[in-house]
């Protein structure tokens, strides 16, 4: 499993515009993914933390490929995220799955 991290701060006061708008994007620009595992918005439970979102792939390359979609443009407009062709840049984090238990 390939595993994807965004870290975003939001302002407290942008908070739940933020999730109605992220929600949906995620939900419009991420159905049908190939290698797509699935996506999740974690919310900060401190005050000042920032949201976290979390996107499993089947490997590096169902996660390259999708970078390359007009799927992910839709989710990241025209600029792509401005992160880097691997994924990187930005708040971006990427890490293969050593060990997984359960569900």
């Amino acid at each position: 499993m390939y595993t994807v991290m965004n870290r975003i701060a939001v302002p407290a006061v942008d908070a739940e515009a933020f999730e109605e708008r992220f929600a949906a994007s995620m939900r419009a620009a991420l159905t049908g993914v190939d290698g797509l595992l699935g996506s999740r918005l974690l919310r900060p439970r401190q005050e000042g933390g920032v949201y976290v979102a979390v996107t499993d792939f089947t490997g590096r390359e169902a996660f390259a490929a999708w970078m390359r979609s007009e799927s992910f443009r839709a989710a990241h407009g025209p600029s792509g995220g401005g992160g880097s062709a691997d994924g990187a840049g930005g708040g971006v984090e990427m890490f293969e799955t050593v060990v997984s238990v359960g569900a």
